[in-house]
């Protein structure tokens, strides 16, 4: 690994025997990334060195919960919980892993990754929540005081525990993309009944790289595997901290992660519209909190993650990420046959959004900017004409190119559409291919 763990002092907690220790396991992680070639071809050193790690960690576990004891935090059996999980779990699959592969390169690469990932997970949520600000519990409110108090919840633990001051800027994300984003779905159930509830948490990338990458200590302006495993454990700890607040929700716990393109997450929001989905803006970028109720959760859509596959994935995922160089286009028509149509029929070539409205037609277009929008003349509330007029208003958006569509041919009508000087229009009962034609030639002429 390139990147070596940075202690800061915003890691102390202020309890002298813990902060030595997490210092500690920073360390012996630091010395292990340091192997020379030489010495990473001994499994005798590496086997030596990760045994270390493992033993150290288990003693600071056990240190760390007596503590805890020693002052009765209230979360203690979480905490423990969450060790379990850890020392049960996790450590065992991947000593397993390494075995296999006789303590490859590549095996302790991943060993380093993931332990790096939880550590630094760890250090900046559970650790710290031990002396944090308490977060009030909300019990017996009604759905919409619920909501009201999730969002104070969220913008707390934000500042809590990525230094981030946040505001919600709306109640109703309705999945637009928002630059280089991570989409991070996790399914809480329980065993009693079988009941489950999907959370999707949507972080603009920079929000990543500038508060988990920079308290790592990452040299990187952009994601890779250490980073977003680290990004993964603090994110699930911060759901795991929301659902504490809400006496319904404590009993569930975490069943399957995976991480999404955006076009899955797309998919989600189309077929199951969220219960719940807060957009918040940060001095950092964006960041979107959603829940699926448990009526609306099917198969899970995207590969699950586990200790076995996680590296891998992530590697593919962030290929994937890297490669898509398309020109982006957003459908914007009230008609989710519309919507979905042209998806289908550009979405090979193209990267294609889709909005429902013209106000969520707005926002999309703010969020991530798109090439091309294909913009419905007749919508209720806010139609065609009324977004392309904001849309022309604004310095910073007046040359986003737009297309109208519009079913309507006859030259009244056709007068007015043209009198809005868009860069073109096309008519809904084109045959696909005319449309995926006139499409292109837009973007030939671009050249």
């Amino acid at each position: 690994m390139e990147d070596q763990l940075v202690w800061k002092e915003e890691f102390n907690i202020g309890v002298e025997i813990i902060d030595k220790e997490h210092q500690r396991l920073f360390s012996i992680i630091n010395r292990l990334s340091a192997l020379g070639e030489e010495e990473r071809k001994s499994r005798r050193v590496c086997e030596e060195g990760i045994r270390f790690f493992y033993e150290h960690a288990i003693r600071h576990f056990a240190d760390e919960e007596k503590y805890m004891e020693s002052i009765h935090y209230e979360r203690l059996e979480v905490h423990k919980r969450i060790h379990r999980d850890f020392r049960e779990g996790i450590l065992p699959a991947l000593e397993e892993e390494l075995r296999k592969a006789d303590y490859s390169s590549q095996a302790v690469d991943h060993f380093l990754a993931v332990c790096s990932g939880w550590l630094i997970g760890h250090t900046l949520t559970e650790d710290h929540a031990i002396i944090g600000g308490k977060i009030g519990q909300w019990e017996d409110l009604l759905p919409e005081e619920e909501l009201e108090a999730m969002k104070k919840v969220i913008m707390e633990l934000l500042h809590q525990m990525f230094r981030l001051n946040a505001r919600v800027i709306s109640e109703t994300y309705g999945g637009e993309r928002f630059g280089n984003g991570i989409y991070y779905r996790l399914v809480y159930g329980r065993k009693q009944d079988g009941k489950k509830w999907e959370i999707i948490l949507v972080f603009e990338e920079k929000i990543l790289v500038n508060t988990v990458g920079r308290l790592m200590g990452v040299r990187s302006d952009s994601l890779d595997v250490m980073l977003i495993n680290a990004a993964r454990y603090t994110a699930s700890q911060f759901v795991c901290h929301v659902m504490e607040q809400f006496p319904s929700l404590r009993s569930y716990g975490m069943q399957e992660e995976n991480l999404l393109t955006y076009e899955q997450f797309q998919e989600i929001f189309e077929k199951k519209k969220p219960q719940i989905s807060l957009l918040f803006h940060t001095e950092e970028g964006y960041f979107s909190y959603c829940v699926i109720a448990p009526h609306l959760l099917d198969h899970g859509i995207g590969t699950p993650l586990g200790v076995s596959n996680e590296v891998n994935e992530i590697e593919k995922y962030l290929v994937k990420r890297g490669e898509c160089t398309k020109k982006k286009i957003l459908v914007v028509d009230d008609s989710i046959t519309i919507r979905e149509g042209i998806k289908r029929l550009l979405g090979e070539v193209y990267e294609v959004s889709a909005a429902q409205s013209g106000i969520t037609a707005i926002r999309a277009i703010a969020l991530d900017r798109p090439d091309l929008v294909l913009l419905d003349y007749e919508m209720p509330v806010c139609d065609g004409m009324h977004v392309l007029e904001m849309l022309r208003s604004e310095t910073e958006f007046a040359d986003v190119p737009v297309i109208f569509l519009t079913s309507r041919d006859d030259p009244e009508s056709v007068k007015k559409v043209l009198a809005l000087k868009p860069d073109g229009y096309l008519l809904k009962y084109l045959k696909p291919a005319e449309i995926r034609k006139r499409v292109d030639r837009f973007f030939e002429k671009k050249k």
